[in-house]
C-alpha cells in the first residue's frame, strides 16, 4: 500500500506553524516583570532607586518574555522577539536621556519664565536680588548666531557642491573632505582660542560679538558640509541628465533643479549647525564675555548670550540652589530650548511648503 508523503513546502510550513501569543501578552508580562521587581525590592530591604528598579523590570521582561515565546512559540519566535525587544530598548535608551533633561529643566525653570524676565534684562539688577531677566541674552544670542550663520550657511552650502558636483576623483577634493572630517572633531575651545590668537591678540580687535561669531563658523562648517553633501547624493542624477539633454548649463542646472530638490534636507543640516552654535559656552566666554545691558553692536564691547548669561548666573548663586541666580539660570535654559525648537519647527515648516510648492 503506497504512503504519501508531505512536499517540502508543505514541511516548512508546518515546521513554521505554531501557537501564538496573545496580543496583550506583552503588556501582562511587563506588569508582572514591574511586581516581580517591587516584590524582590521589599523581601531584601533593599532602599528604592527609580534606575536600579528600571533595569532589573526590564531585564526580568526579556527574560519572561523570552522564555515565554519559546515554550509556546518556538525557537524563531522567540528568537525574533528578544531581538525586537532589544531594538525598542536601544531605542528608549537613547530618548529617556532627552526627554529626562527637557522635563527637568521644564520643571525647574518654566516658573521663572514671565513678561518681565522675556523684556527685562540685568542692567541695574544686583545678582544677589530677585528680578532682571535674560532679554539681552537672547538678543545677543540671536545677533551672534546670525552673523555666524550668513558666514557658515553660504560656504558650507557652495562646499558641499563642489564636492558633490565638481570634485569627484580630484585631489583637492579629497584634501577638502579630510579637513572637513578634522574640523568635526575639534573641540569648541579650540576653535575660541584660536580666534582669540588670530583676531584678538595679532589684530588688537576687542572682545566683542562678531568674534564668538567667527568661532562659531569654525564650528558649524563641517555640520553644514557634511549634511549639506549627503542631501546632495541624494538628488537623482536621472534629474541631472535630463536637464544636461534639454542643454541647460551644468550650473544652471544646480542653481534650478539640484539644490531646489534638495532644499528642504539642507535647512535640516543647517539648524543642526545653529542648534550646535546656539549652545556652545566655552568659546563666547573666551571672546565675547558677559554684559549685563543690551548690547546691539556686535563690533563693540562685550555682548551676552544666553550660554554665558547662564554660566554667570550659576556663577553668582555659589552652588545655592534656591540664590536667584540659580532660578533665572534654568529659566534662560528653557528659553534656549525654546528658540532652538522653534527654529527647528520653522525649518520643518520652510521644507514642507516647499515641497508642496514643488
Amino acid at each position: 500500500m503506497a504512503t504519501l508523503q508531505a512536499s517540502p513546502s508543505e514541511v516548512t510550513e508546518s515546521n513554521l506553524r505554531g501557537q501564538k501569543l496573545p496580543a496583550a501578552t506583552s503588556w501582562a508580562v511587563a506588569a508582572g516583570s514591574i511586581a516581580i521587581s517591587a516584590l524582590i525590592f521589599a523581601l531584601t530591604g533593599d532602599s528604592f532607586n527609580k534606575a536600579r528598579f528600571a533595569v532589573l523590570a526590564a531585564l526580568l521582561f526579556v527574560v519572561l518574555l523570552t522564555g515565554l515565546s519559546f515554550a509556546v512559540e518556538g525557537r524563531r519566535q522567540a528568537t525574533d522577539r528578544l531581538f525586537t525587544t532589544f531594538v525598542y530598548s536601544a531605542f528608549v535608551l537613547a530618548v529617556a536621556p532627552l526627554v529626562s533633561i527637557i522635563y527637568y529643566t521644564l520643571s525647574k525653570g518654566i516658573g521663572v519664565i514671565d513678561g518681565g524676565f522675556l523684556t527685562h534684562s540685568m542692567f541695574t539688577i544686583s545678582e544677589d536680588s530677585f528680578g532682571g531677566g535674560a532679554y539681552h541674552a537672547i538678543i545677543g544670542t540671536l545677533i551672534v548666531t546670525g552673523i555666524a550663520a550668513v558666514f557658515a550657511v553660504p560656504i558650507g552650502v557652495l562646499t558641499a557642491v563642489y564636492l558633490v558636483e565638481y570634485g569627484q576623483g580630484k585631489r583637492f577634493a579629497r584634501l577638502v573632505s579630510f579637513f572637513v572630517d578634522v574640523m568635526t572633531g575639534i573641540p569648541s575651545i579650540v576653535a575660541g582660542l584660536f580666534i582669540f590668537t588670530f583676531w584678538l591678540l595679532a589684530l588688537g580687535f576687542q572682545k566683542s560679538g562678531f568674534a564668538g561669531a567667527l568661532s562659531l563658523v569654525i564650528l558649524m562648517l563641517p555640520v553644514i558640509v557634511r549634511s549639506t553633501e549627503e542631501i546632495l547624493r541624494l538628488v537623482p542624477h536621472e534629474l541631472r541628465e535630463a536637464s544636461y539633454a534639454l542643454g541647460v548649463p551644468k550650473w544652471k542646472t544646480i542653481v534650478r533643479v539640484v539644490l531646489p530638490t534638495a532644499f528642504s534636507g539642507i535647512v535640516t543640516g543647517v539648524m543642526l549647525a545653529i542648534a550646535r552654535a546656539m549652545g556652545e559656552t566655552a568659546p563666547l566666554l573666551l571672546l565675547v564675555g558677559t554684559q549685563a545691558k543690551i548690547n546691539f553692536d556686535p563690533f563693540a564691547d562685550p555682548i551676552s548670550t544666553l550660554p554665558t548669561f547662564i554660566y554667570s548666573q550659576l556663577g553668582s548663586a555659589a552652588g545655592n540652589p534656591d540664590a536667584p541666580g540659580t532660578a533665572r539660570a534654568w529659566g534662560a535654559a528653557v528659553t534656549l530650548i525654546a528658540i532652538i525648537m522653534l527654529f527647528n519647527l520653522l525649518a520643518r515648516f520652510v521644507g514642507r511648503f516647499t515641497k508642496a510648492r514643488g
